[in-house]
């Protein structure tokens, strides 16, 4: 099992693929699963009438793939400066060491383990490349590692796996941790509050256009399933796969296991802050 697990539940965006605003262009990688919604989306972004282009995660270890988005690259009249990653997933960095071999770029991550080259990114970080500017936004939850970009220009935010297009993601215990989720859910919103940001390019499905929204919804979710794994607890409940037979029962079963990683994520929040 790998990364997102998009659990049932809104929000949900439009098209897939393709433009999506002034800077950011998408390249569907074809690796769908229901662990993976209809692929993973590989970001190119650039500046209007800038001849370089960053790369947000690459992808799966697709060769097909992965020189697919360097014609993209080059069919925009651009080259490949930069190779960022959000997390370090294998459906979002797998792939990352062949595309540097491919475009001759570093890659940059906060992963040192990930890394190609001398720079990794860390909060506060500005990434600027022929005249864009991506802005480096801890995350940390969903994995220790995970990274989000904002994109100022663009009133946009790239979540990777922290915000998915359609459904709710994972937090991938034991590296994801419950409470570090929480804040960083509310760290995308204060961008959306004091940053104007309107729009999320997530990792996996669709843009969406109400990032207020989506990151309320997100919150929301977790509220209420951690209230119903307390509860299940409570009721008598004990371990992490009774936990999942009874607040998931009306999940498809193929999503149990990544269900199971959210709730005992769930359970040690709630033991560490004493409440079971």
């Amino acid at each position: 099992m790998t990364n997102a697990a998009a659990l049932p539940g809104q929000p949900r965006g439009g098209e897939i693929g393709g433009q999506a605003g002034p800077r950011a262009y998408c390249v569907l990688a074809p690796n769908p699963s229901p662990m993976t919604l209809d692929g993973t989306n590989t970001w190119i972004v650039a500046e209007p009438g800038s001849d370089r282009a960053v790369v947000i995660d690459p992808g799966p270890l697709d060769e097909g793939h992965l020189r697919h988005v360097v014609t993209t690259v080059e069919q925009q009249g651009r080259r490949v400066a930069l190779t960022l990653l959000t997390h370090g997933h294998p459906d979002h960095a797998e792939g990352a060491a062949r595309f540097a071999e491919l475009t001759g770029t570093s890659v940059r991550a906060l992963d040192p383990a990930l890394r190609l080259g001398d720079e990794g990114l860390a909060a506060g970080d500005v990434v600027t490349t022929g005249g864009l500017e991506l802005r480096v936004v801890p995350t940390p939850g969903h994995t220790a590692d995970s990274l989000c970009f904002h994109l100022p220009a663009d009133a946009s935010v790239l979540t990777g796996d922290t915000v998915l297009g359609r459904g709710t993601t994972v937090v991938a215990h034991p590296d994801g941790r419950l409470g570090d989720y929480l804040d960083s859910l509310r760290r995308l919103r204060s961008l959306t509050v004091d940053d104007g940001v309107t729009r999320v390019l997530p990792g996996h499905g669709p843009v969406l256009d109400d990032a207020q929204g989506a990151v309320d919804f997100y919150l929301a979710h977790r509220a209420n399933r951690l209230a119903q794994v307390e509860t299940a607890v409570e009721a008598g409940y004990r371990t992490a796969p009774e936990v999942v037979a009874h607040v998931y029962a009306d999940v498809d079963r193929s999503l149990w296991p990544a269900a199971e990683l959210s709730v005992r994520a769930q359970l040690d929040y709630l033991t560490e802050h004493g409440l079971i």
